[in-house]
């Protein structure tokens, strides 16, 4: 079969003549941020959400939101709203990452935490990370894992000069440093290929537990690593504690600088040059769900840092190591924390951060099992091998959303820090009470919004499953924690009604019940009971119902089947204004006493409604009134 030919001189004549530069869109006109704020305040309006003869840019107002920073978060940027100049990678001030070619071809560092006290179990899991893609350990020794005697046995198959050992040891950080140090040397590892960190940090210590060694405890062990080990860092500056706390993005970065300063000082009164003291330091940051604010975070971090050591003298980078956030993790449904910590392993890569940790999805539980920690290392395996976010270098750069975020985070967490360095420093900070009272005021506003659903946890307070079988685990041992910032995990509310269900359903056989006095047909009163039962199962309360009904006397007989003496009003406004009135008074006579209405409260209120369930209520607080109202009757 012969080849057509082509005329390709008869395809040149009709070619159209090949512009210059090739512009997109360049037929249409150049859209205004004010023509596109027109229709959303179109859209928006139309929503019922701004009255009819709202201001104009009232839509966009709406869709405006504050973080707990206090900063505002527009719904559109531009590129006339970018400030900082973010520079370049592996340059000053390092907002596009502290390496010039970023990760590529190799990826981020994958950090795994082990931390089982039973040393056998720790050696296979650690041994088993190490085979399957895991390229460091973050091990937790003394009262935070395995016992310091049994580092030998517990890194026996673990090459210390290819694997970096990070660790954690708490109160008994300087007996694992020297343990850790003794077996390198046991085993002939060249001083100068010991990698990993020694994981000094009696700042971050005394933020846990309320008490620690004076920061120049570090001094000693950090100035051998400076003089005998060039690729071993000594001290982490530690974030985590204020992130656990309830802190916000901008508190967690004024901290870690304060932090990071006062490590800087007692190690440079001692001798050793700037260059090798930032050498010395890693710093840890939380990635959460959130994924925008935590890859500004993290860019704002090396922006800060950069900042900080050129005051000092020489504008350094930062090592940095990003660890999924324990205060997004759930005990109910956990199998959403794969999704949660898939979310914050990408922010991490996106942000730039050294090292990434995924916790695997049962941590909350207790010590992770073999499938779990399979499950975390492949999460980050996919970011890095089949969705190449390595093989670009600083991919939010250029989003003119994250470089906004980035220079309000920034100028919101150096307000945080020269609010610390005026109280004296982040040890005097913390021991004034600074710190705590600064995270609480956030971590209040986070319990509020939790508790009034308007920051839903999917499986917990928002479509809760109350047949699901509890996932079982080893609990984890106790880390010590006697005076420190608060631990802070939004779940926990939630799971505690949980708990309560469950013992009610073993020692009763039935759980908690509050029932659904539905008015109408299914039509008028689906979306309320919907809602109503959501929310009464985020607490471990079943929500049978009476389903459709055409007077006050079939939901009163559905209601004398149940067994319980709650009932929740479900409908619509019309029919509260028919039926409400009359079915409530014949609940009562049927034995109900607590009658809740599924809505708002309307004016005139209707005689004998106990509570309302709505959108933006307390529902902890309909949650507790129902179970005391269960108690009562008992």
């Amino acid at each position: 079969m012969s080849t057509p030919q082509v005329d390709t001189d008869a395809l040149d004549r009709g070619a159209p003549e090949e512009p210059d530069e090739l512009v997109l869109a360049g037929e249409f006109p150049a859209p205004t941020v004010e023509e596109w704020s027109t229709l959303v305040d179109g859209v928006v309006r139309k929503a019922g959400r701004i009255p009819a003869d709202a201001a104009d840019g009232a839509g966009v107002e709406k869709l405006t939101w504050t973080t707990p920073d206090g900063i505002r978060v527009r719904p559109l940027y531009t590129a006339e709203d970018t400030r900082a100049e973010p520079g370049v990678p592996g340059r000053a001030p390092f907002v596009r990452g502290s390496r010039a070619a970023g990760y590529v071809p190799e990826g981020w560092d994958v950090r795994q935490r082990h931390a089982d006290p039973d040393p056998e179990a720790a050696e296979a899991a650690i041994t088993a990370d190490l085979e399957n893609g895991v390229t460091s350990i973050w091990l937790g020794a003394g009262p935070n894992g395995t016992a310091v005697t049994d580092l030998p046995a517990v890194l026996a198959d673990v090459y210390l000069d290819l694997a970096p050992v990070v660790l954690d040891a708490g109160p008994a950080a300087e007996e694992a440093a020297e343990a850790f140090l003794a077996l390198a040397a046991d085993r002939g590892v060249a001083a100068g290929e010991l990698l990993g960190n020694l994981g000094l940090d009696p700042i971050g210590l005394r933020a846990r537990t309320g008490d620690g060694p004076a920061v120049e405890s570090v001094v000693e062990l950090a100035r051998r690593v400076a003089a005998d080990h060039p690729k071993l860092r000594a001290i982490v500056v530690d974030a985590l504690p204020v992130h656990e706390a309830g802190g916000s993005d901008a508190q967690e970065l004024g901290w870690s600088l304060a932090s990071g300063l006062a490590y800087l000082r007692v190690l440079t009164g001692a001798g050793v040059d700037l260059d090798t003291a930032t050498r010395l330091l890693e710093f840890r940051y939380a990635a959460t769900a959130e994924q925008f604010a935590t890859i500004a975070k993290l860019r704002a971090a090396r922006r800060l840092w950069s900042r900080v050591t050129e005051v000092c003298g020489a504008a350094a980078p930062q090592h940095q190591h990003a660890v999924s956030s324990s205060v997004m993790q759930s005990r109910r449904d956990p199998w959403v924390n794969l999704l949660r910590g898939t979310v914050a392993g990408f922010a991490a890569g996106v942000g730039g951060a050294d090292a990434v940790t995924v916790a695997p999805f049962d941590s909350a539980i207790g010590v992770s099992e073999p499938f779990s920690r399979r499950i975390a290392r492949n999460t980050q395996a996919l970011l890095i091998e089949e969705s190449h976010l390595a093989r670009v270098i600083d991919p939010a750069g250029g989003s003119w959303y994250v470089e906004h975020l980035t220079d309000d985070l920034a100028q919101a967490a150096w307000a945080f820090f020269q609010e610390i360095e005026a109280a004296g420093g982040a040890v005097a900070a913390l021991d004034a009470g600074l710190i705590a009272d600064r995270t609480a005021e956030v971590r209040a506003a986070r319990e509020k919004a939790v508790a009034h659903r308007r920051v839903p946890l999917t499986g917990v307070s928002e479509f809760p499953n109350l047949d699901e079988k509890p996932v079982e685990r080893r609990p984890h041992p106790e880390r010590p924690h006697n005076g420190g910032l608060p631990v802070f995990r939004p779940a926990e509310p939630f799971e505690a009604y949980r708990d309560r269900s469950d013992a009610r359903l073993e020692s009763a056989g039935a759980r908690p019940t509050a029932f659904l006095a539905t008015l109408g047909s299914p039509a008028a009163y689906t979306a309320r009971a919907g809602f109503a039962r959501n929310l009464l199962q985020a607490g471990g309360i079943s929500a049978p119902e009476a389903g459709p009904t055409e007077s006050a006397e079939d939901v009163a007989t559905a209601f004398a089947d149940a067994g319980t003496p709650v009932a929740v009003l479900c409908s619509t406004d019309a029919l509260y204004a028919e039926r409400a009135e009359a079915t409530v008074a014949a609940l009562h006579e049927a034995g109900a006493r607590t009658v809740l209405l599924a809505g708002k409260p309307s004016e005139p209120p209707i005689p004998g409604i106990d509570g309302y369930l709505y959108a933006g209520c307390d529902a902890l607080a309909v949650i507790e009134n129902v179970y005391e109202a269960l108690e009562v009757a008992k």
